[in-house]
């Protein structure tokens, strides 16, 4: 009997549809007159990596707190795993897995310790604990750290130990909220490796917050963007990226940007332009027959130095700056109106990192 099992006859009885693995419909939450979440449609199925971004103060830490029942919408609602987020509290939590931005960890027990102590607030029998426990030590690669008190641990090695206590139960759906926030590239790449091989090989569903849009781009499926409290832009990287064009000149200058930015507008290979402090990026139909008219009309005609001047293919952070007038930068912060950062224990009946009982 696998752990999946034993935990539905522990815990309540409920009907789990096959499909989807989240559905948020209409979801709305407000904080006082602050609307962080203004009518939030998501679909997530099974065996999906979505991700999802925001600029800081968009909503996204929000609604990930409503779908893991740690706040209720104001209005709308929401069913994870098959049980719905308000009605069926306990249920949802026995089918989660939880790795928030910041793991809230007992710095006197050892890694060991904490991965017993969640196998049992789970009620997973001794024996097949044992054999999770031992599996979950390879996957995150402690080595003999494992038995050291995370006191001790660097803030990449609590990052996979997090990790590990999110997948003591053998959930249905994993929320990630900044999971490789901190951590060097190689501990990134291994945390990235780990995800794709849950998702691959096990059909775990993930549920993916990250402020590297290189992450989303590695990993996810589908995206999508929350801004101002609603979902501006979804769909798979590569068709995000479709609809900004098909290359992308990006100019750094020194001077008028205002002038920079009417010059090229005017040219008529360029689609869009947009801005970023000194930088403008057009969007552009043949990138390399572009470049020198871009080159001309910013020296000749707006009269502005230019410090760099390149051509790519669309990426993520171009979609994400086209629905969003912003870039991504540095760690998240809590949106506007929301509470303070609700750690693990905020749980009733909490574990020691991860999801709840």
């Amino acid at each position: 009997m696998s752990i999946s099992s034993i935990l539905r006859e522990a815990g309540p009885s409920v009907s789990t549809p096959p499909q989807p693995a989240i559905r948020a419909t209409g979801v709305r939450r407000v904080f006082g007159e602050t609307v962080a979440l203004d009518g939030v449609d998501v679909m997530v199925e099974p065996g999906e990596i979505y991700g999802f971004l925001g600029p800081n103060g968009a909503g996204k830490t929000t609604l990930v707190r409503v779908l893991t029942t740690l706040l209720r919408p104001s209005a709308g609602s929401a069913v994870v795993a098959g049980a719905d987020v308000v009605r069926d509290t306990e249920a949802v939590r026995y089918r989660i897995g939880v790795a928030l931005q910041e793991a809230s960890l007992d710095p006197g027990q050892t890694g060991r310790e904490l991965l017993d102590l969640q196998a049992s607030l789970f009620a997973i029998p001794r024996a097949i604990a044992r054999v999770r426990v031992a599996e979950l030590i390879s996957l995150v690669d402690l080595g003999d750290a494992i038995d050291r008190r995370v006191g001790t641990y660097s803030g990449g090695m609590r990052r996979r130990l997090d990790l590990a206590l999110a997948l003591v139960h053998d959930p249905e759906v994993l929320f990630l909220d900044e999971p490789t926030t901190g951590l060097d590239p190689v501990s990134r790449r291994q945390i990235w490796d780990e995800v794709r091989r849950l998702n691959r090989e096990q059909g775990l569903t993930v549920f993916l917050t990250t402020q590297y849009l290189e992450e989303a781009d590695e990993l996810a499926d589908r995206v999508g963007i929350i801004a101002n409290g609603r979902i501006v832009a979804e769909g798979t990287p590569d068709e995000l990226k479709r609809t900004i064009g098909r290359d992308v000149v990006v100019a750094q200058i020194e001077g008028d940007v205002a002038a920079a930015r009417a010059a090229l507008e005017a040219l008529p290979d360029v689609e869009s332009v947009r801005t970023a402090g000194e930088e403008l990026t057009a969007v552009v139909s043949d990138g390399p027959a572009a470049v020198p008219g871009i080159a001309v009309a910013l020296n000749e005609i707006a009269h502005v130095r230019v410090t760099q001047l390149s051509f790519r293919r669309p990426s993520l952070d171009d979609v994400f700056l086209e629905v969003t007038g912003a870039r991504i930068a540095g760690a998240a912060a809590a949106p506007a109106g929301d509470p303070p950062h609700t750690p693990h224990n905020a749980y009733p009946n909490a574990r020691a990192g991860g999801s709840p009982r």
